[in-house]
């Protein structure tokens, strides 16, 4: 039972040491998820904060482009004059003076209703149809403002957005007026912002149409950004999204605010892969400073783990010794044993007087009762008085035909067990001397054996009878005594005899024949 208690003890141990390993790297591991995402937020956070913060300067850019356009264009109307035909030229330089104060490379046209250009600020204009550009058709057809979106130059093949205002004339409609920007218009904004060539400045209209972009890039006449600005603007007028755009494909985080008292809205695309590469800079930084611990703590669980198996398997292979070695004792003791019962049945088939063939007969199952407790019981360090002297004493009365009783007040008393067998052999050669001369042939009697623990120290045997004694003097130099001398020496102790109402035999073991005090434990 003790070995399958240790070999439960020990996986037991082994499972709860892994355990706690296991809990340690866990709460180290949670530690560094929690740095980890901590560092991700607050790039994210920083991401999203740098993108709103541009899309609030490209609005109050777009803001002051707006409000300068249709001033301008509201003066180009007054100094038109009636006739605009008539006026168109005479005008120029007042039309000139009108666009002077805006940013960028800014062209001003004058349309006649019929489509024919009749004055422009761009020295290399030529006659071209532009009836069918909605930022002519829509005035025609009754729109005071046009904002167009990013297109072409049919003039010069670059990017451009344009501005036009319906002019009308005694309630019909007369031209246009138009002011034209290059679409590198946020060129200086996106500068001023430190932005990289994967970030973007963009203007869009309300209705998702492009209006303009820096970088530039190339567009054709539908781009696929109509529907995907316009999911967002449904929603509100300002945020911040991240998604992947549909002009090039790089995820950006982007932030868009509407231009008050316009149909314009400004945003900011911020590469995510360069926002967030301090985060990923950081958090790689800490992997690296965090895998030595990391591996200590992994190879420490893995030494740990080690030796305890490696304990566990010497535990094992020590308990499987020990049991070994006990088969052998006990084997040996049984052995023993059975030598010891045929001696006594070779004395029995021997012709000796009965007197002699009794006592070796006592003495022999004395020393057997010894070993066949120690083999019985495996108790191969100690035997317990409680159970061996009521053993011995029985073996001793077994082929005895008289009436006689044995009161037994014995104090579970651990013998060490090269002592045992000097016990034994004093408590038989007392037993069997009772038997043979205390109680006559036919006769009852009582025997009382006694052992109790002494306070200081050893232990006091007392064996008593009620027979008619016998004279001690008179078997001193007997075999009998003589082996009682011989084994209280062994015992470290001493004896007497004397004749109180029978024959009283008292002895005193020494304490260093005695284990201890034994409890046995409750059933």
């Amino acid at each position: 039972m003790a070995a399958s208690t240790e070999q439960r003890r020990t996986p037991r141990a082994l499972t709860y040491t892994v355990g706690l390993m296991g809990v340690i790297v866990a709460l180290f591991a949670i530690m560094l998820g929690v740095i980890v995402e901590r560092e991700w937020s607050d790039a994210s956070a920083r991401a999203d904060a740098r993108a709103e913060a541009a899309a609030q300067v490209v609005a109050t850019n777009a803001l002051w482009i707006n409000e300068l356009s249709r001033q301008a264009l509201a003066r180009v109307d007054e100094v038109l004059g009636n006739d605009i035909e008539a006026n168109a030229f005479l005008a120029s330089s007042l039309v000139i003076d009108a666009v002077d104060d805006l940013p960028g490379t800014v062209f001003a046209y004058v349309i006649a209703a019929d489509g024919r250009t009749l004055f422009s600020t761009d020295p290399d204009i030529q006659e071209i149809d532009i009836t069918d550009r909605p930022y002519f058709s829509e005035p025609a057809a009754g729109a005071d403002w046009y904002l167009s979106n990013l297109m072409v130059s049919r003039l010069s093949g670059d990017q451009i957005f344009v501005f036009s205002r319906r002019l009308e004339r005694n309630g019909q409609f007369a031209g246009v007026a138009v002011i034209s920007f290059s679409a590198d218009i946020l060129a200086d904004a996106w500068a001023s912002l430190d932005l990289d060539r994967n970030s973007a400045v963009v203007l869009f209209r309300n209705d998702g149409r492009l209006i303009a972009r820096y970088p530039m890039i190339e567009i054709n006449d539908e781009l696929p950004d109509r529907e995907f600005y316009a999911e967002y603007l449904s929603g509100s007028e300002s945020g911040t999204v991240r998604t992947v755009s549909p002009l090039d494909g790089v995820e950006r985080v982007i932030s868009y605010r509407g231009v008050p008292g316009s149909n314009i809205v400004a945003a900011s695309a911020i590469d995510l892969e360069t926002a967030l590469a301090p985060a990923w800079r950081g958090i790689m930084l800490i992997l690296v400073l965090s895998m030595p611990a990391i591996a200590s703590l992994a190879f420490a669980l893995w030494w740990i783990a080690s030796l305890i198996n490696r304990d566990q398997r010497t535990k094992r292979q020590l308990i499987e010794t020990v049991e070994h070695n006990q088969m052998l004792v006990r084997d040996t003791h049984h052995r023993v044993k059975n030598n010891l019962q045929a001696i006594m049945s070779m004395i029995r088939m021997h012709r000796l007087p009965a007197d002699i063939k009794m006592d070796l007969q006592a003495r022999i199952a004395a020393m057997s009762a010894v070993h066949e407790h120690l083999y019985r019981l495996d108790r191969f360090v100690e035997v317990d008085a409680a159970e061996l002297l009521p053993a011995l004493v029985r073996r001793l009365l077994a082929g005895d035909t008289r009436q006689i009783e044995v009161n037994y007040d014995v104090d579970n008393i651990l013998i060490d067990h090269d002592h045992a067998t000097s016990l034994a052999l004093v408590v038989c050669e007392v037993v069997t001397n009772t038997l043979k001369y205390a109680f006559e042939r036919n006769r009852t009697g009582t025997i009382r054996l006694s052992l109790k623990p002494l306070p200081e120290g050893g232990a006091r045997l007392v064996i008593t009878d009620d027979g008619r004694g016998f004279d001690p003097e008179a078997h001193t130099q007997g075999l009998g005594m003589k082996l009682i001398s011989a084994m209280m020496r062994q015992l470290g102790g001493s004896s007497s005899y004397c004749m109180e109402g029978g024959a009283v035999f008292e002895a005193y073991i020494g304490p260093e024949s005695l284990v201890g005090p034994h409890e046995v434990p409750d059933d």
